[in-house]
């Protein structure tokens, strides 16, 4: 029997099973564990090795579950969750679907816009576990028209490990009226473990986009304006492998007064593949200190990066992350975000051509989010 329990706080709503939102459940495959709770469908930890046969959790977190739900009415840093209904931003909160015009709250920057899906999100709410084993694990969530979006969905977010390798399937299917559908992974990385000092940042890190020659345009509170650019000859420029701390000096293009990265670059894929090919790496990213490198294939068309430009030291790492004897924080730029995703705020725009991958019906393929991880060590 499910209850609904109101937290004072950010409108906190959570739906409470006999199951703990802050159970954790770990997952296990040569080379790889990772951990979940259903608060979010949330990682918590993801663990591969470094080039010294060393494990290292290489995602940022709370050790206690319930430390979440604290973050959530606070700071609201979206440690590992799904994000959604619709993730990222929607101009002042309102989009139109077949001819219906819909309104959300609007969250953030004092009702400018929505952001991941307003006030409570899929990353407040207790998801289901409806299967588990050693290598796999599924959520579920019965969306019965959260915030104001229009109609009811349900989503199944299955992770699965195999060797060096997390894997993230999120299915969703609209169960009623046409609704828009957009949900990414939102976790937290530092590819570095904060194994040293200069493993507490990720500006050494190598990052390598090789089909993000495009960006989408955004205004000071990054909202979309319509606009597309080019990278090159800019900071936000990828396309080659390079340092992430290179040009951030020079990175402006995140919001008022920002330096660093918070960005929507598009995935052009090579020339005949489809537009959801999933072959291809779109994304490498890797630690000098470590060795540990990554790599992100997905089906979506777009990736958000953040480089943590708002972290300001006062979060501190988990256990698993205390090198030392010094207790160490999360510090400006000491990690990055990827979010696999569709074009932001898409629903808004037409002309884009994205209604095929963001808007659902009863009648369409469900909305699905792949996205695949591959960890290994960098050749010396």
């Amino acid at each position: 029997m499910l209850r609904s329990v109101v937290c004072i706080g950010l409108s906190l709503l959570a739906v409470v099973s006999a199951q703990s939102p802050f159970q954790k459940y770990t997952i296990t495959a040569p080379g790889i564990s990772a951990s979940f709770i259903p608060y979010g469908a949330r990682l918590t930890n993801l663990v591969v090795n470094d080039k010294n046969g060393s494990p290292q959790d290489v995602a940022l977190g709370y050790d206690d579950g319930a430390q979440y739900l604290v973050d959530t009415e606070t700071v609201h840093t979206y440690f590992g969750p799904i994000v959604g209904r619709y993730a990222n931003r929607i101009k002042n909160g309102t989009f139109t679907v077949k001819g219906v015009t819909s309104h959300v709250p609007e969250n953030e920057h004092h009702g400018a816009d929505t952001l991941h899906g307003g006030f409570v999100g899929y990353d407040q709410r207790n998801w289901t576990v409806v299967s588990a084993n050693a290598t796999s694990i599924t959520f579920s969530l019965l969306d019965e028209a959260f915030e104001g979006f229009p109609g009811n969905i349900i989503t199944y977010a299955t992770y699965t490990v195999s060797p060096n390798r997390w894997t993230s399937r999120l299915v969703s299917i609209p169960l009623d009226e046409p609704t828009p559908i957009m949900l990414a992974n939102h976790v937290y990385w530092n590819l570095g473990a904060f194994v040293n000092s200069e493993a507490t940042t990720i500006l050494t890190n190598t990052l390598h986009m090789p089909y993000s020659a495009r960006t989408i345009s955004i205004d000071a509170i990054e909202v979309p304006t319509g606009g597309l650019e080019t990278v090159a000859g800019t900071p936000l420029d990828f396309t080659s492998p390079k340092q992430i701390g290179q040009d951030i000096a020079n990175a402006h293009q995140c919001g008022f007064n920002c330096t660093g990265y918070d960005n929507s670059f598009i995935l052009d894929r090579p020339r005949y593949a489809a537009p959801e090919a999933t072959d291809s790496s779109v994304l490498t990213l890797a630690s000098d200190v470590t060795g540990i490198r990554m790599d992100v294939r997905t089906n979506q068309q777009n990736l958000q990066v953040y480089t943590c430009n708002n972290m300001n030291g006062s979060i501190p790492v988990k256990a698993s992350q205390q090198h030392g004897s010094t207790r160490k924080f999360v510090p400006k730029y000491g990690c990055i975000v990827i979010e696999t995703q569709q074009w932001i705020d898409g629903i808004n725009y037409p002309e884009w051509g994205q209604d095929q991958y963001q808007i659902y019906t009863v009648d369409s393929e469900p909305a699905v989010m792949f996205a695949q991880y591959d960890f290994s060590i960098v050749k010396s």
